[in-house]
């Protein structure tokens, strides 16, 4: 059975093996990448979320089942869905309209 992925969708997703400074270890993601391609294709786009406080222009605070944290869009990555473990939930919209507005800025020219 196929895994139906949403846009702006948070699961629990293996990201080992990395390499360096990418982020690692078994934690929650959100997908960014648009639902037309979640449908038709068997990678979706994330960024890792993370607890770590580093207040760059590229990372979103947001609280995500009562926790505070980051989503981290200098880190997005491509993966297959076999990586996505559960679904944990949907991000608010007041989040999702501010990680449209920073990817629209970090891809411009």
């Amino acid at each position: 059975m196929a895994v139906v992925v949403k846009r702006f969708d948070v699961y629990l997703v293996s990201l080992d093996p990395t390499v360096g400074s990418e982020i690692q270890k078994t934690r929650p993601c959100l997908v960014i990448s648009p639902d037309e391609m979640n449908q038709h294709i068997r990678t979706v786009i994330i960024a890792p979320m993370t607890s770590t406080s580093k207040d760059y222009p590229t990372r979103i605070r947001c609280t995500f089942r009562k926790k505070q944290g980051h989503i981290v869009l200098d880190q997005i990555r491509t993966i297959d869905k076999e990586r996505l473990i559960r679904k944990l939930g949907t991000i608010d919209s007041k989040a999702q309209l501010e990680i449209v507005s920073v990817l629209q800025r970090m891809f411009s020219f």
